[in-house]
């Protein structure tokens, strides 16, 4: 295996499971194991920790056993409130990471930081642009069954990738999505309704492009499947893809090519933003 400097597989960029990824070890049982120590030191219960904190004893308990993955917000407020010195926030970002499936964990890290975002979604509207009420029925309708606990664990974690919107300077951001992607009632009618809307409002943004592919087109350039292109504050360009919860980054300039070519031809067959817009009006007014 070769790798580059962000530790992205030159050749296939595939992953096997790591010792991280089961619960109760890595670096989410490593941060319980940790605040323990450092809340002990400080003579503060987990009901007193808790109480100031807003969260339950049994929260507190679940983030030390590392059965639960602790939200940034309460690890900031945990070590201000024992004077932990940063100990605890020096992990914050690694434990933010292990709340994603494996296979997307380094994906994850580089969208937060991504100069530009390139996305062709062909089975489910991109989670970039899913809402809440969306996001929870499609991690519902994961098989094998989720546990209630990791569905809420994974619809928290969606939906703080969305702060890439808030980010300045704003990152660019292309999506193509298939039109029966748009079509298909993921949690029901009202759920897509609310999740077309969505898509509307995030349309308007100016550093945003949503384009639809209408299913009558004759060529497509996209039988390929979906994929991701992430343009990295270093100015390298990643590809990313996903099947069936395996992953593969790829970083090889020849493949980046290919893809790079790809997407481009799949924007010129798709409708244009405006054009897209006005189809989703559509879309909403046939309810």
């Amino acid at each position: 295996m070769v790798e580059d400097a962000l530790g992205v597989d030159e050749t296939d960029g595939g992953e096997g499971p790591r010792p991280e990824d089961e619960p109760g070890t890595g670096i989410v049982a490593a941060f319980g194991r940790q605040l323990k120590l450092v809340r002990v030191a400080a003579g503060v219960e987990r009901a007193e920790l808790g109480a100031r904190l807003g969260y339950s004893a049994s929260s507190i308990s679940s983030y030390e056993q590392g059965r639960r993955i602790p939200p940034p917000r309460f690890i900031d407020r945990a070590d201000e409130e024992l004077g932990a010195g940063g100990v605890l926030k020096v992990l914050k970002e690694e434990v933010a990471r292990a709340q994603y499936p494996a296979f997307f964990r380094d994906a994850a890290r580089l969208e937060a930081k991504a100069l530009a975002l390139s996305v062709y979604a062909a089975i489910a509207v991109p989670g970039l642009l899913q809402t809440e009420d969306y996001a929870r029925a499609v991690f519902r309708m994961q098989r094998p069954l989720l546990d209630d606990d990791l569905i809420e664990q994974r619809v928290s974690a969606r939906l703080a990738r969305q702060e890439i919107y808030d980010r300045r300077p704003a990152p660019l951001l292309s999506f193509v999505v298939e039109e029966f992607v748009l079509r298909r009632p993921i949690g029901g009618r009202e759920v897509l309704l609310g999740q077309l809307e969505q898509i509307l409002l995030l349309g308007q943004k100016r550093n945003v492009e949503i384009q639809v592919m209408p299913v009558d087109r004759e060529d497509h350039a996209g039988l390929g499947g979906p994929f991701n292109l992430i343009d990295t504050a270093d100015g390298q360009r990643i590809a990313y893809t996903e099947v069936q919860d395996d992953s593969r980054m790829y970083t090889a300039r020849a493949k980046i090519h290919e893809l790079e070519s790809r997407y481009g031809i799949i924007r010129s067959q798709a409708l244009t933003p405006r054009e897209s817009a006005e189809f989703i009006e559509k879309l909403l007014g046939e309810r």
